[in-house]
């Protein structure tokens, strides 16, 4: 926003507005004693429950005089921006972007400033002063009825779905082509911007300019946890049934890997973690027979559905797949989607992700071995996978899966090992 320091400047000579507040800095030796902490906090998260905006430090807002800042300090207001958006607001604001540049003042003298750009956030931020937005040229408490449509707005009831709604921050060009163009067909000749928004993969902003969907982000950027930072998959192997400290002879955790990138590489790669690292047991009554500690296309189902379904507009949550001696367990964030419950999980289905199902429902099943199943794409929406993983998990181990809701916040998923007794177990 006010990318040409021409237009910034034009800005500022006509004062704060909607989108453009002033900060002057001051300073006593090398400590910065105003603007205050809470008031920048309350500015900043303003701007990000709203349509975003710009902070300028080093004009003064009375008179929009370029006072600017010593280039000697520039690293403390650096600092001190930083250091606001990650500790004096919740959630913390990540996408921002700092500018430092010279202006020149009235009197002709460049100036250094610093220019803070904050986008339109997709969740609902809490600074010192409350839940704030902006309106004209200053920050106003959100009633109770706003601040309840904002969290309609902005989760998962919303009429416009969370994996629809545009990353403010994110421009199509983050995109990789080949990752989007891998969706296309023979019969796909739109062009670019046309063509994924057909895919839900792009929106229009309120200036009418295209930006990437979360859907979008989560399948054709390399990095979704640039935008959404707990959009990956924690996966750890851990020694025995329980989580415990263990010492550098024996370590508790035997292997651990945080996996990202695009959706479909996530669900992949997570399962070959499980296939990797789960046990197989050689039962020798009749002849060498190799027994597997879990079905691997219950797993993938069951991977398939947590990263499909979980809720994204959660913040600071992400998938926890903890594969014990026992058991493997896997945590997805949000409550169950809709209005199906832990009963009805086998018997009926309901997408949270609409576009994010779509796409992933395009993307071809992975030609592992361990994975036995008829199926072309990683997603086929007949409702099969809760039928597929407790039906095949209860046939290995003779124990059914469950399923549990923990707080209403996270949906917890336990899928139990065999008990070979008679068996030969190694890894």
């Amino acid at each position: 926003m006010f990318d040409s320091k021409k237009e910034l400047l034009d800005k500022i000579r006509l004062g704060e507005s909607t989108f453009l507040e002033f900060k002057e800095v001051r300073f006593s030796g090398n400590r910065i004693i105003g603007p205050h902490r809470d008031s920048l906090a309350d500015g900043f998260a303003a701007f990000a429950n709203s349509r975003g905006g710009v902070f300028v430090f080093g004009v003064e807002d009375a008179t929009r005089e370029i006072v600017g800042i010593p280039a000697g300090r520039l690293d403390l207001v650096t600092k001190l921006v930083r250091e606001v958006c990650s500790d004096s607001i919740d959630p913390p604001i990540e996408d921002f972007v700092l500018d430092r540049l010279s202006l020149p003042s009235s009197s002709g003298v460049e100036a250094m400033v610093i220019k803070v750009d904050i986008p339109r956030s997709l969740f609902v931020h809490r600074s010192p002063g409350g839940f704030l937005h902006r309106i004209a040229e200053s920050k106003r408490p959100m009633s109770t009825e706003y601040l309840a449509r904002m969290f309609q707005q902005r989760s998962q009831t919303r009429m416009i779905r969370f994996d629809e709604q545009i990353v403010a921050s994110a421009r199509v060009e983050d995109l990789a082509p080949d990752l989007w163009q891998r969706f296309r067909t023979p019969r796909s000749d739109d062009d670019r911007d046309t063509y994924l928004r057909k895919l839900g993969m792009v929106g229009a902003d309120e200036a009418g300019a295209m930006r990437p969907t979360v859907a979008g982000v989560l399948m054709a950027s390399e990095e979704p946890r640039r935008w959404l930072p707990n959009a990956y998959v924690q996966a750890v192997a851990y020694r025995g049934d329980e989580i415990r400290t263990g010492s550098g002879e024996d370590p508790y955790q035997l292997d651990a890997v945080d996996v990202s990138g695009p959706l479909d590489r996530q669900i992949v790669e997570a399962c070959r973690f499980v296939a990797k690292n789960m046990k197989t047991a050689a039962v020798k009554t009749m002849g060498r027979i190799d027994r597997p500690q879990y079905d691997m296309t219950a797993v993938f189902e069951a991977v398939t559905n947590a990263v499909a379904h979980r809720d994204y507009s959660v913040y600071g949550s992400k998938i926890r797949l903890r594969l014990f001696d026992n058991r493997l367990e896997i945590y997805s964030p949000g409550a169950i989607a809709n209005s199906l419950t832990i009963d009805s999980l086998r018997y009926r289905q309901s997408a949270r992700n609409e576009a994010v199902c779509s796409l992933l429902a395009k993307c071809p099943a992975p030609d592992d071995p361990w994975l036995i199943t008829d199926r072309k794409n990683i997603m086929e929406k007949r409702g099969e996978g809760v039928p597929i993983i407790l039906d095949n998990s209860t046939r290995l181990s003779g124990k059914e899966p469950e399923y549990r809701l923990i707080d209403d916040a996270e949906l917890l998923l336990t899928i139990y090992a065999p008990l070979h007794n008679e068996a030969n177990i190694s890894s």
